[in-house]
Order: C-alpha cells, then sequence, then structure tokens
C-alpha cells in the first residue's frame, strides 16, 4: 500500500522561501478564519480542522491579559495555551465534532493513497505552541 509524507509547516515559512518541501506535496491549510492572502499561499484550506471558534476567542483573551501583566508575545500565547486547556480541548473537538472527523477521514485516505501533505497555518513553532502540530501527530497516530 502506498503512503504519503505528512509535514506541517506556516505561511510565513512558505511565503519566504523558508520551507523545502516537495513540489508535488499538497499544501493543506488548517485555519477557521482564513485570509484571502493565507488562501493564496495554500492549495485548499480545511476550517473543520481548525480550533474552534470559541476556543480561539477564550485562547486569544487570555494571551492579552497575559500580555498586560508583562507577558512577552510569544510566552503570553504559550501561557494562555496551558490557562485554556488548549491541547485537551482541541483533541476533544477532533474525536467529538462529525466535521472534524470526517475532515480527518479524507485527509488519512489522501496519506494511504500516496499524496503527500503538509499542514499549514499562521504560527512559527520554533517560539509558539500551534495545533497543527498536535493535528499531525494526531495523524501520524491514527
Amino acid at each position: 500500500m502506498a503512503s504519503g509524507h505528512l509535514a506541517d509547516t506556516y505561511v510565513a515559512a512558505l511565503q519566504h522561501d523558508l520551507e523545502e518541501l516537495d513540489p508535488d506535496t499538497t499544501l493543506v491549510g488548517v485555519v477557521r478564519n482564513p485570509t484571502g492572502w493565507f488562501h493564496a499561499a495554500v492549495d485548499e484550506n480545511v476550517p473543520e480542522l481548525g480550533p474552534p471558534e470559541p476556543l480561539l476567542e477564550s485562547a486569544k483573551s487570555a494571551e492579552e491579559a497575559l500580555k498586560m501583566r508583562g507577558f512577552c508575545g510569544e510566552g503570553a500565547h504559550n501561557a494562555a495555551w496551558e490557562e485554556v486547556g488548549f491541547e485537551e480541548t482541541y483533541r476533544a473537538h477532533l474525536e467529538e465534532s462529525a466535521s472534524a472527523q470526517d475532515a480527518l477521514e479524507s485527509l488519512e485516505e489522501r496519506l494511504e493513497a500516496g499524496e503527500s501533505l503538509a499542514l499549514v497555518c499562521f504560527e512559527n513553532t520554533a517560539k509558539k505552541r500551534c495545533h497543527r502540530t498536535m493535528l499531525r501527530e494526531y495523524l501520524e497516530n491514527a
């Protein structure tokens, strides 16, 4: 059985040629609310695999509060993840949402058929935590 390669990256790395991916790799955005310029950087977007809107809002609110308390941008982002239980809530979304399950199944089938995919969102994971790395690990362990 053929098996495609799974990677993940962030949009700025693609825009500035910082990421070396096979040219046949399909760039799959996993962003709940993509911008026009994000759409231009990827081949497709699967919003069902982005974090749910209430989770995004609570994380953003916690991040802003932490910045007001003196945290740097990256520190506030990462601490907010802990404060709102981001990982647990996002994992529950992947496991409980019918639309997320359908999207995951589609990506799994494409990988099994030999297609190479790169999951794409906004965060540079050298400094900030990101749901797309959790999503990649989830798919790798499926």
